[in-house]
């Protein structure tokens, strides 16, 4: 058996790769972005990619080329069902409203006068986000019906950028103030640099328009939960808004101790990464009261976020006590599905 992964500095691969090396697996390195990947994994039973929505040439091609290879027999991670709703929030709604999920109530619309019509009968706040975006990026609180309708008319005419650089410099300023690091210094330098000079992301990037989308606010919730399930593991920690801001996400104030981690927030995510298939998602969550509700998902993460993790909970909700290393749960749980079949030759 031979996994094939493309390989990419500070990526979910670093440690993959590290992981056949010290436990003798075959394994070749490819180039997913190359015109022949296809013909690089004609002797692979697998492949492992870790591709993001940071890079907009994954965005265009990856969904498509996973496709094609599933459809082929090769194994993959993330698989199909994991990723063909990643960094797509309007996807996720419809996902969740199907298996009947526990998750926070969304609205969206595809025309400005029924968007309009929902804006004079709703209540505020809500939260308004858009398809795509990481660490809290396009995501706000509209506060009246007045403000919900300019947003309504935004949608549907000139639209939304995909990345709000002042915004981004705001919390990277934050997270200066926060850590006094250097590393976070530097952030901050970039992010002033990118106020007069767009990334290559921006560059390619359309603005958001056709559509609108809201979400229900659930107020008094000072934190979130991230959970991430692999396999027949589950692992987490809270994370805390800052302070005069309604996210959590980004905010970089962790809590891993699980005595605070509500149970049942376990078992759903273990129910629902059982429901969709999934190998390795990642879910937040918030409490509607005491019921905890699903905000949204997400199949990949940033590297080092599970590693403050104290244990994991398997599936019997019996808790392991040990250090955590997600890559090596990934690509543990993914030889073995891989040595559990053989590879289709395809169409000849």
């Amino acid at each position: 058996m031979k996994i094939a992964i493309h390989a990419e500095k500070g990526s979910f691969s670093d440690r993959w790769i590290s992981y056949c090396e010290r436990e003798n697996v075959s394994y070749k390195i490819v180039n997913c972005y190359q015109s022949d990947i296809v013909s690089q994994l004609k002797d692979c039973d697998g492949l492992m990619w870790h591709w993001t929505l940071n890079d907009y040439k994954s965005v265009l091609f990856a969904k498509q080329l996973f496709m094609s290879l599933e459809i082929r027999g090769i194994k993959l991670f993330p698989d199909v069902l994991t990723s063909w709703q990643y960094d797509d929030k309007l996807g996720q709604k419809y996902l969740f409203e199907s298996i009947n999920a526990p998750s926070i109530k969304t609205y969206v619309f595809y025309t400005k006068e029924e968007a309009l019509k929902w804006v004079q009968t709703a209540t505020f706040p809500k939260v308004l986000k858009l398809r795509g975006g990481s660490s809290s990026v396009n995501v706000n609180l509209v506060k009246s019906k007045d403000k919900a309708a300019l947003l309504v008319s935004q949608a549907f005419g000139k639209g939304f950028h995909t990345i709000n650089r002042v915004n981004r410099l705001k919390d990277r300023i934050w997270a200066f103030n926060r850590d006094k690091s250097f590393s976070s210094f530097y952030k901050v330098i970039k992010g002033i640099a990118r106020i007069f000079l767009p990334n290559e992301i921006e560059h390619f990037s359309n603005n958001e328009k056709g559509y609108i989308y809201f979400q229900d606010f659930i107020e008094s919730n000072s934190y979130d939960t991230r959970l991430f399930v692999i396999g027949k593991k589950c692992f987490g920690f809270r994370r805390f808004c800052r302070k005069g801001d309604f996210r959590a996400s980004g905010s970089g104030l962790w809590d891993p101790n699980p005595e605070y981690i509500n149970i049942e927030s376990v078992q759903i995510a273990f129910s629902v990464a059982k429901t969709i298939d999934s190998p390795s998602i990642a879910f937040d969550f918030i409490l509607d009261g005491k019921e905890p509700k699903i905000i949204e998902i997400s199949y990949c993460f940033p590297q080092s976020a599970p590693d403050c993790c104290m244990g994991y909970w398997d599936d019997q909700l019996n808790w392991h006590k040990e250090k955590i290393n997600a890559e090596e749960f990934m690509i543990q749980d993914f030889l073995a599905k891989c040595s559990s079949t053989s590879l289709s030759v395809g169409y000849n």
